[in-house]
């Protein structure tokens, strides 16, 4: 296969170069001999690959194709993270090597252990499948983000990774920066949104290791019961801050019987009998963290607005001609940005939805 050299002046240059990732593995000793490589997980934005080389196996992460925004897809910095992590108990895959020379790939890239797990999405899992482990599966989202929240992030390496005061008004800033590089439509709710975000800012009650895309799609279960989480995988987006944004991200991106569907569900099994509803997500993290949660509500609107901007962006660079072989997502969201916007609105008690 081509060098990222050559492949850069092709109008999609290829995600995984196999030359270049194959001197990558050897120069740091993992396995002999050809790739096999398969992509894997859901993801939208990065792009990750299962590789197996002479019976070892590893898996690959990358940012998508150049350009991209600034202080999006850092992949070293998604690494460093979640070795620090590793050292405070918190389930994350092992990093096997960090890659920053971007003329490998063309992006920073990071090679993980492969872990033998479940990842919970469309279909529900046979070992998890009974009703009281379906129920103890929605507990065990909450359980871990509980666990992940307690960590003390104000000393050692981890109070490096971010100052968490003033962490919500960067958040509002910050995405309302990137609607304007990430959209070539007018959605006016999206300042209207924002304008809102900033008047409300609700004051922090704690500070912690935040996510900031935390659901069961970015978990792996165990392959035995009962429901336990083997890892919590994509910390692209972590940071320090406050802790009821994940809270508010998790509970209005859960899927829940009876509730509208959005572009974000990507575990829509919860809509199935067992599983927690939304009120009993939070009310189980409430009861373990004794937070106030009578401003919840803004922190789901803060999550859906933000989700409204990097599904925005997958839409435009689908628009583009840069996402070639998605016929379903990219599509989807002409009306999908939109409707987070609406429910994002509602959230916020705003309606009607300014649309022009």
């Amino acid at each position: 296969m081509a060098s990222w050299d050559r492949a850069g002046h092709l109008e999609s240059p290829p995600l995984l170069v196999v030359d270049a990732a194959t001197a990558f593995l050897d120069s740091h000793g993992v396995g002999r001999g050809p790739l096999a490589w398969q992509r894997i997980g859901d993801g939208h934005s990065n792009v990750t690959y299962l590789i197996e080389r002479g019976g070892e196996f590893v898996v690959l992460r990358r940012g998508p194709r150049p350009p991209l925004p600034k202080s999006t897809h850092d992949m070293v910095r998604e690494a460093r993270i979640q070795k620090i992590l590793h050292g405070h108990g918190v389930p994350v895959p092992e990093i096997v090597a960090v890659c920053e020379d971007e003329s490998l790939l063309g992006v920073p890239f990071y090679l993980m252990g492969r872990l033998d797990g479940t990842v919970v999405t469309d279909t529900i899992p046979a070992h998890l499948s009974l009703i009281e482990q379906r129920r103890a599966t929605s507990e065990a989202v909450i359980d871990a983000l509980v666990s992940l929240h307690s960590i003390d992030v104000t000393r050692g390496e981890l109070a490096s990774l971010g100052s968490p005061g003033g962490y919500l008004r960067r958040q509002v800033e910050r995405f309302r920066g990137l609607w304007e590089v990430n959209t070539t439509r007018s959605l006016p709710a999206v300042e209207w949104i924002a304008d809102w975000l900033a008047r409300n800012l609700p004051a922090s009650q704690a500070a912690s290791v935040v996510h900031g895309d935390y659901r069961m799609g970015n978990l792996m279960f165990a392959r035995q019961a009962p429901a336990k989480v083997l890892a919590i995988l994509d910390w692209e987006m972590a940071t320090l801050g406050d802790p009821l944004a994940d809270l508010g991200y998790v509970t209005a991106t859960y899927s829940e019987a009876g509730v509208l569907t959005t572009p974000l569900e990507l575990t829509p099994v919860t809509r199935a009998p067992g599983y927690l509803t939304r009120h009993q997500l939070a009310e189980r993290y409430q009861s373990r963290t004794g937070l106030d949660l009578t401003p919840l509500p803004w922190y789901q609107a803060l999550a859906l607005w933000k989700a409204a901007i990097f599904c925005e962006a997958i839409y435009t660079r689908w628009r583009r001609g840069e996402r070639p072989n998605d016929t379903v997502f990219g599509p989807s969201l002409e009306t999908g940005v939109p409707r987070l916007l609406e429910m994002a609105a509602q959230h916020a008690g705003l309606t009607p939805v300014p649309r022009r």
